[in-house]
């Protein structure tokens, strides 16, 4: 096995291995490690959940005295500073590893670049890219968020063969069946919130939780610009148990706002006029409270607005076959949409499955890469 080959099986590894943490190491990112002596793996370790050790001393530990003079390969730029855990450069360091191939530089600003830096300057062979683009898709969330400041948008919708959401009495209960909403609640369980329009949350009256509990209790957001949330609903009667934000317009009555809150709920208070940029605005909160995936579940003008925007980041979306018809009948997005076809978003890595009946086609908008300086 040529080198190249040995370098490219190591790196698949560690991309597998930090796959394992999805869901549970948010807002941190997903890091998987390798360590090979003499092309045999010697240490694997992958970063499993927030505030516990990361990937680099978990593979060294499993390692030991293999370690050194061997090859380590890890999916993200290993971190120098100290946070929850001890500096990961270091602990390579000191493990005595002769070699470092690293996927892709961290651009969290106490790293970038940092790490490599210090492993270069004790002498250490580092060689950074292999594999990149799927190192960055694998982590294309915490990217985001970190270059960004907003968390990453997955829009999720289910639709008849037709292309409707409901029948034109807004009946949608349902459209998908029970194989493909029990994968909806696998999705939601590694969400960090969970986000739906007013209509939606007094139509439907849905609980937006996952069952069973995932890995994650995702914060329920209403898209609320007059804070009219009644409190028979049931997001509003369970707030004292999980969590519930209404994001209200400047112009929301303090009355309902001061109810919501009495109830158990937080009223969060947008300061743009414009609905939209109020949708911005609350992104930006989002990200403040290092939130890196939210779930957008509808309903079509909410979806339409941030698709307007170009806000989005993911699609998951369900078909099943079934016709509902009807001039009336509502669609996923709304809002302004295409002009000509040419404007059309065409998804890139899509992935189809059969669920049962339905089929979940599954895809993301394409975004430039985020550029990070030479080191």
């Amino acid at each position: 096995m040529s080198p190249s080959d040995a370098d490219r099986r190591g790196m698949t590894r560690a991309l597998e291995l930090a796959l394992r943490g999805q869901g549970f190491v948010e807002p941190n990112p997903m890091v998987g490690c390798v360590v090979v002596q003499q092309n045999r793996i010697v240490g694997e370790g992958w970063h499993a959940r927030f505030g516990e050790r990361h990937a680099e001393p978990v593979a060294l530990e499993a390692a030991g005295a293999a370690a050194r003079g061997a090859t380590l390969y890890v999916s993200l730029e290993p971190c120098c500073h100290h946070g929850k855990t001890g500096p990961c450069s270091q602990a390579i360091l000191e493990a005595g590893i002769a070699r470092v191939v690293v996927a892709q530089q961290d651009p969290f600003a106490a790293v970038a670049g940092g790490g490599i830096a210090e492993l270069r300057r004790a002498g250490l062979t580092v060689e950074v890219g292999l594999m990149e683009p799927e190192a960055r898709w694998l982590n294309a969330p915490y990217l985001k968020r970190v270059t960004t400041g907003r968390p990453w948008l997955i829009a999720k919708w289910a639709v008849s063969l037709d292309g409707k959401i409901a029948s034109r009495s807004g009946d949608s209960a349902w459209i998908t069946g029970p194989q493909a909403r029990r994968r909806v609640h696998q999705l939601r369980g590694r969400m960090d919130a969970i986000l739906v329009g007013s209509r939606t949350a007094l139509v439907d009256n849905p609980r937006l939780t996952a069952r069973p509990p995932g890995a994650r209790t995702p914060l329920r957001i209403v898209i609320d610009s007059q804070a009219r949330l009644p409190e028979t609903s049931y997001l509003v009667r369970t707030a004292a148990e999980l969590p519930v934000l209404v994001a209200a317009g400047p112009a929301a009555p303090v009355a309902r706002c001061r109810r919501l809150r009495q109830a158990g709920c937080e009223v969060w208070v947008g300061t743009a006029e414009d609905r939209d940029q109020r949708l911005l605005e609350l992104c930006d909160e989002l990200g403040r409270r290092q939130m890196t995936n939210v779930l957008v579940e509808g309903g079509g003008c909410l979806l339409g607005s941030l698709f307007d925007a170009a806000a989005f980041d993911e699609v998951y979306g369900f078909v099943a076959p079934k016709l509902i018809g009807g001039t009336d009948a509502p669609s996923p997005l709304a809002g302004r949409g295409c002009l000509n076809m040419d404007q059309a978003i065409t998804l890139e890595g899509v992935r189809l499955e059969l669920i049962d009946s339905d089929i979940l086609v599954q895809g993301r908008i394409p975004r430039p890469p985020t550029t990070l300086p030479a080191i």
